[in-house]
C-alpha cells in the first residue's frame, strides 16, 4: 500500500516540474494587444443593452422597477426576455438559468435550453412539430427549484417542495463559458419559498440595503435643508463595497492524493515543514510564473464578466495569493465575489491547480480571509465616510461615523454571528486574524478629533519635525532624500489586529471568512447601521425641537452625545493581547469564543427584535437561519471527524506498522550477524508508544463521534457536542499522527507533505 501510494506521490512532483505552461492568448486587434477597458463587460448584458433593446417608454418603465417605483409589466418582461435571448445566442448561448444563492455557502444553477417544440395542425389534421428557440418574459422572471432539497431549517419539506427564484433587476445578466464552445446565460435571483420566505442570501442582503439607504436619507435630509416643496439634495444613498479576495493554490496531482483536503477543505493531518513562512519573503514576492498565468487568465474571463479587479499578490503564507476589485454597490460586489471565486476555481482547474478558499487549509501558517472594506455613497458619488480636510466641522461625515460606531457597539454580538463557522474558527483570534471581540479602531487623528468635541477644546495639532506641508487628506513627509518625491501620509495607520477597522474613508470588516460568501456578514452590518442611523435621526429631531432642520449647535450636541456612547467600542491597540480580553470584558464587549454561541446571538431579543422591526427578517426566517447554521457546524465537524479517522485507521497507522515491520526485520538482521541494532531499536522504541497512543485517539475520536450522534436529535444540542467533543479529539490525534509523520520513512509515507503542497 505504501509503496503505491509513495510512487504516486514521486509522479505527481515529478508531473509538476515536466508539466507544459497553459498558453493563453490575450485579446488583440491587427496583432496588437487591446486595451482592457475595450473588452471589459463584453460577456454582460447590462443598462446599455437593454436600453438599446427597449422603446424609450418601455426602458423608462424598467428604470423605475430596478429603483422599487413599479412592477414590471409582461410586454417590457418579453421584449428585455427576447432581446437577452438573440445577444446571448450570439454569443453561443443554447442554456440559460436562474443563478441564485441558497443557504449552503454557494450559489446554484439549473440550466434549461431555449429550444422547445411548436406543434402545428394541418388542414389533413396531421401534426407538425417544429423546433424552435423561445424565451419568454415569465421564464425570465421566474423560475421553480425543488426548495426542499436546500438548506430552510425546516421551512420547507419533501412534501412542501415548491420554491421560486425570480429574477434580481439590479444585477446584470451575462453568459459564462459552456461546453463545446457554447455559452450558458446566467440570470441573478433571489430565492423565496412557496409563501415567500427567504431562503437565501441575496434576498435579505437587498432588504438591508434598502433599509439602510431610507434611514441615510433621513439623516441627510435633516442635514441638508431645502424649501418646503423642494425635493431633497440627495435622493439616493447606496453601500459600497469591495472584497479583498484571499486563497491558496496547490498542484491538482497532490491535491487529489489529500482525501482530507478533497472531503473537507483543510488539512486534518500534516506537520509543519522545516521552511513556511518564518522568512517573510513570500508577501509582496515575486508570483511564481504558473500562479501568474492563472491569475491573468482569471482575470481576462472576470474583466469580460464585468469584475474589476484591481490588485493582485502574493500573500504572507507560501502558496497564498489575494485578488481584490474596485468597490461597488454591495450586492453587485457580492455577486462579483462570488463569480470570481467559481472563476478562479475553474481556471486553476485548467492549469492543473487547485484552489483552496478554506480559511485554515493548513496548520501553523496563516490562514485567509475576506476583508470587507464598507462604506455609504449618495447617488452623485459622494462618500458619506469621507473625513475630508477637517473632520472636526464636519458634521454629517461625524454622524454617519458615530452611527456605524454606535451599530458595532450595540450589535457587536451580531456581528461576530456573521462571520462564524467551523472553518473561520481555526482563523479567528489566531495572530494572523482579528480576534473574537468585535471592536472598531479610527487611528490617532479621528480619536483625537472626537475627543476634543468631546471635551469642548481644540484638535491637537499632528505635526512633526519630519513632516513639511500639511495636505488635503493627511500630511506629507519628508524621507531625506533629494531625488524623491513628498509622500502623502494618510490621517490614520492601520491596526491588522483590529476586526473593524476605519482605513481612511471607509471601514474594514476583516474577520470575514475566505470561503463563506460576504452577503450574511454584510446583511447583518447593513441592518445594524440602518437602526443607528434611525435612532440618530430620531436624536437630531428631538434636539431640533421646534425647529424644521437642526441647527449646527443641535448637531453637535447629538455627535457628543454619541461620541460619549461609543467610547467603549474604539479601541486603537493589540487587538491579540490578553490584556485587551481583560480590558474588553471590563467595557462590557462580548468575548464570543465559538460557533454556537455565537450563532444564539441571531435570535438574541436585542438582535431579533431590531432585525424584525426592520423587517430585513421575520421571526420564522431567524429562527430558520439559526437552525441551519447549528445544523452545518455539526456537519462540517462530524465530516472532519469521520474523514481523519478514516485517513488514520487506514493510511497513517498501517505505513506506521509496515515501518516498525522494516525495523524489527532490519534488528533482527543485524543481530543474527552479531551486529549492533541499537540505532533500529532505538527509532522502534520511539514509534511504537506513538503508535499506540494513535490507536487510543482513534477509540477517543470514535467516542466522540458517538457523543455527537447523541445528541442528533437537537441541532443547536449537536452543535455544542461537536465543539466539545470533536475539536479536541480531532486536535489530540493530530498531534500524535504528526509526530509520526516526522519519523516514518518518508518511503512509507502514504500522503503528500505540507513541504511538496506548499511549494511548487
Amino acid at each position: 500500500m505504501s509503496s503505491a501510494a509513495n510512487q504516486a506521490r514521486k509522479d505527481a512532483i515529478r508531473d509538476n516540474v515536466l508539466r507544459p505552461s497553459r498558453n493563453v492568448p490575450y485579446p488583440s486587434k491587427d496583432g496588437k494587444p487591446i486595451y482592457t477597458s475595450e473588452f471589459f463587460g463584453e460577456s454582460v448584458f447590462g443598462l446599455a443593452q437593454i436600453a438599446k433593446a427597449l422603446p424609450k417608454p418601455a426602458y423608462a418603465q424598467f428604470l423605475r422597477k430596478m429603483r422599487g417605483g413599479q412592477a414590471l409589466d409582461k410586454s417590457t418582461a418579453d421584449a428585455i426576455a427576447h432581446a437577452v435571448r438573440i445577444w446571448a445566442m450570439d454569443k453561443g448561448a443554447t442554456h440559460f438559468t436562474h443563478w441564485f444563492q441558497p443557504q449552503t455557502g454557494t450559489t446554484a444553477e439549473k440550466h434549461d435550453a431555449f429550444l422547445t417544440l411548436k406543434t402545428t395542425h394541418g388542414q389533413a389534421g396531421l401534426e407538425e412539430v417544429k423546433a424552435i428557440d423561445a424565451f419568454s418574459g415569465t421564464q425570465l422572471l421566474q423560475a421553480e427549484p425543488d426548495a426542499s432539497s436546500f438548506p430552510s431549517g425546516g421551512m420547507r419539506t419533501t412534501f412542501e417542495a415548491r420554491g421560486y427564484t425570480v429574477w434580481d433587476t439590479t444585477s446584470p445578466m451575462f453568459v459564462q463559458h459552456g461546453p463545446h464552445k457554447t455559452t450558458v446565460l446566467y440570470i441573478p435571483s433571489i430565492f423565496i419559498s412557496y409563501n415567500g420566505d427567504a431562503l437565501d442570501e441575496k434576498t435579505v442582503l437587498l432588504r438591508s440595503t434598502e433599509q439602510v439607504a431610507k434611514a441615510a436619507l433621513a439623516v441627510l435630509a435633516l442635514l441638508e435643508p431645502v424649501p418646503q416643496g423642494v425635493p431633497p439634495q440627495t435622493s439616493v444613498v447606496y453601500t459600497t463595497l469591495g472584497t479583498e479576495q484571499e486563497y491558496f493554490l496547490v498542484d491538482r496531482a497532490l491535491y487529489v492524493l489529500r482525501p482530507d483536503l478533497k472531503i473537507t477543505g483543510r488539512t486534518l493531518v500534516g506537520a509543519l515543514p522545516a521552511k513556511h513562512q518564518q522568512m517573510e519573503d513570500h508577501y509582496f514576492g515575486h508570483i511564481p510564473s504558473r500562479v501568474l498565468a492563472t491569475m491573468s487568465e482569471a482575470e481576462l474571463e472576470l474583466y469580460k464578466l464585468g469584475v474589476p479587479i484591481k490588485t493582485r499578490h502574493n500573500e504572507v503564507a507560501p502558496q497564498q495569493f489575494e485578488l481584490a476589485p474596485i468597490f461597488e454597490e454591495t450586492s453587485l460586489a457580492v455577486d462579483h465575489n462570488l463569480l470570481t471565486m467559481d472563476v478562479l476555481s475553474k481556471i486553476a482547474h485548467r492549469n492543473n491547480l487547485k484552489v483552496l478558499f478554506h480559511e485554515k487549509p493548513f496548520k501553523g501558517v496563516n490562514g485567509s480571509g475576506k476583508h470587507c472594506n464598507w462604506s455609504l455613497s449618495t447617488g452623485s458619488g459622494e462618500n458619506l465616510l469621507d473625513p475630508t480636510i477637517k473632520p472636526e466641522t464636519n458634521y454629517r461625515f461625524l454622524l454617519f461615523l458615530l452611527a456605524t460606531l454606535d451599530a458595532v457597539q450595540r450589535h457587536g454580538g451580531l456581528l461576530r454571528a456573521g462571520i462564524a463557522s467551523a472553518s473561520n474558527e481555526h482563523r479567528l483570534g489566531a495572530n494572523e486574524a482579528p480576534p473574537a471581540i468585535i471592536s472598531a479602531f479610527l487611528g490617532e487623528h479621528l480619536t483625537e478629533v472626537l475627543d476634543s468635541i468631546e471635551e469642548s477644546r481644540p484638535v491637537k495639532n499632528f505635526s512633526v519635525p519630519n513632516m513639511r506641508t500639511i495636505k488635503l487628506g493627511g500630511t506629507a513627509l519628508d524621507v531625506m532624500v533629494s531625488t524623491l518625491p513628498d509622500i502623502s501620509r494618510d490621517l490614520t495607520d492601520r491596526n491588522r489586529t483590529s476586526p473593524f477597522a476605519f482605513t481612511g474613508n471607509k471601514f474594514e470588516f476583516r474577520a470575514v471568512g475566505s470561503k463563506q460568501s460576504p452577503s450574511f456578514p454584510m446583511t447583518l452590518l447593513n441592518a445594524a447601521v440602518a437602526s443607528s442611523l434611525q435612532d440618530v435621526a430620531e436624536a437630531l429631531r428631538k434636539a431640533a425641537g421646534d425647529k424644521a432642520f437642526p441647527s449646527d449647535a443641535d448637531k453637535l450636541k447629538v455627535i457628543r452625545q454619541y461620541i460619549a456612547s461609543t467610547k467603549s467600542v474604539r479601541f486603537e491597540g493589540d487587538n491579540y493581547s490578553d490584556d485587551w480580553k481583560n480590558e474588553a470584558a471590563k467595557r462590557g464587549l462580548l468575548n464570543i469564543t465559538n460557533c454556537p454561541d455565537a450563532f444564539d446571538q441571531i435570535v438574541e431579543e436585542k438582535n431579533s427584535a431590531m432585525l424584525c422591526k426592520l423587517g430585513i427578517f421575520s421571526k420564522s426566517e431567524l429562527s430558520s437561519r439559526h437552525y441551519i447554521l447549528m445544523e452545518r457546524y455539526s456537519k462540517d465537524l462530524l465530516l472532519e471527524a469521520n474523514t481523519l479517522r478514516t485517513i488514520l485507521a487506514q493510511q497513517i497507522l498501517p505505513a506506521a506498522f509496515e515501518y516498525r515491520a522494516a525495523l524489527a526485520s532490519s534488528c533482527a538482521q543485524q543481530q543474527a550477524i552479531k551486529l549492533s541494532a541499537g540505532p533500529e531499536l532505538k527509532t522502534l522504541n520511539q514509534t511504537t508508544p506513538l503508535v499506540e497512543r494513535l490507536q487510543e485517539w482513534i477509540e477517543k475520536l470514535d467516542e466522540a463521534i458517538n457523543n455527537v450522534h447523541l445528541a442528533a436529535h437537537d441541532p443547536s444540542a449537536e452543535a455544542r457536542a461537536s465543539a466539545k467533543h470533536l475539536l479536541p479529539a480531532m486536535e489530540g490525534a493530530r498531534e500524535v499522527a504528526d509526530e509520526l509523520e516526522e519519523i516514518i520513512a518518508d518511503k512509507y509515507f502514504p500522503l503528500p507533505k505540507m513541504s511538496e503542497l506548499l511549494w511548487f
